[in-house]
């Protein structure tokens, strides 16, 4: 593969346009551009996820997690190139089926769970919520104009993935869940 980027300004942006890998320039606010930033921002919270997973006891969770970062760039890529089809059904299956898995491994869920309890749990959390407004974000753009609906779905079962990891993780340091209090009734 060749140099992508030899140089890393170009000004091309400075009027607030940016361009797409098509060579078409949009706004930098626009839904598609809206949703590619947004996945950019949660490929880099499942990196600062990844970079924590660390010990021999979270290896299941850094191995179903490191190839998401691969097939979030793809999106990315999608979103980049109109009308370009990379993620599938196949990828979204993957993620259906490591829900699956985890979800068999962890206590059934009585309670809601706050993200909290150690660093990781809440990076997990974190990552999940980014996910969801990445999938807000690549909504938005679906209500203008034709996108991969198989990308769209990856984004859906990766906030429920990284949900089922955060609550894997816990298990697997050993470290209680925050379950959420609610508010106590005034005494009358």
């Amino acid at each position: 593969m060749g140099y992508r980027l030899s140089k890393l300004y170009t000004r091309t942006g400075d009027a607030g346009t940016t361009g797409l890998a098509d060579g078409s320039r949009v706004a930098k606010d626009s839904p598609r551009i809206e949703a590619m930033g947004a996945v950019d921002e949660l490929n880099s919270c499942i990196g600062v996820l990844l970079a924590g997973l660390t010990s021999e006891a979270l290896a299941p969770v850094q191995i179903a997690l490191a190839p998401v970062q691969h097939r979030l760039f793809d999106v990315g890529g999608e979103l980049a190139i109109p009308d370009a089809l990379i993620i599938s059904a196949d990828d979204v299956a993957e993620l259906e089926t490591l829900i699956d898995e985890f979800n068999a491994q962890v206590p059934p869920l009585k309670e809601f769970i706050l993200p909290g309890g150690s660093l990781l749990i809440a990076q997990a959390h974190l990552a999940r919520s980014v996910c969801r407004r990445a999938e807000r974000r690549y909504q938005t753009l679906a209500a203008q104009q034709a996108i991969n609906p198989q990308a769209l779905a990856y984004l859906n079962r990766l906030s429920d993935l990284l949900f089922v990891l955060a609550r894997s993780v816990a298990r697997l340091e050993n470290t209680p869940e925050v379950l959420w209090q609610p508010k106590p009734k005034p005494a009358e």
